[in-house]
């Protein structure tokens, strides 16, 4: 056996920064969509200081949406608006397409849990891959599409001998 050292190509990880302003991007997206659809809708019926269980009825349908844009995003194309802009997107860390139950996992609880303690999003930045909390939990990794790095990788290689017989 000898050891062998290969170069191994891989999608670049986006980083803390990179995905930050996608999710900044996103939020303007959905706030627009907020604001154009559902408040004006809700004016319309009357329907603005509505309050369920001292739950308002504005803020569950924006939570809703919200949810919903990075699922169906995430789901169907790989990637949300503020993704695409700056171009990166969530994989599979199996090379596998994107499952619902994947999606689902990733974008609800795991956004649950990052909205709900701020702090955790920030391990991005330090985090060998740039992983989130909601990336370990789903088994994802956000990449960059055209961006490769380059690796050394060391692999065992077996080294075959040709025998020579001698006659005599």
């Amino acid at each position: 056996m000898q050891i062998k050292k290969v170069k191994d190509y891989r999608l670049k990880t986006a980083g803390f920064w990179t995905r930050f302003w996608a999710y900044l991007i996103d939020l303007i997206v959905i706030s627009s969509l907020t604001s154009i659809l559902v408040k004006p809708l809700f004016l319309l019926i009357g329907w603005e200081d509505l309050e369920i269980l001292h739950l308002s009825l504005y803020g569950s349908v924006t939570s809703f949406i919200f949810y919903i844009y990075f699922v169906l995003m995430t789901k169907l194309w790989g990637q949300t608006i503020g993704k695409m802009a700056l171009g990166i997107r969530v994989v599979s860390e199996n090379q596998k397409p994107l499952t619902w139950g994947t999606v689902l996992f990733r974008e609800c609880i795991g956004r649950i849990i990052s909205v709900t303690v701020k702090i955790l999003y920030i391990i991005v930045a330090f985090t060998p891959c740039n992983k989130a909390i909601h990336d370990y939990i789903a088994d994802t990794i956000v990449v960059h599409e055209n961006t490769f790095e380059e690796r050394e990788k060391e692999i065992a290689v077996e080294i075959k001998q040709e025998q020579k017989e001698t006659e005599f």
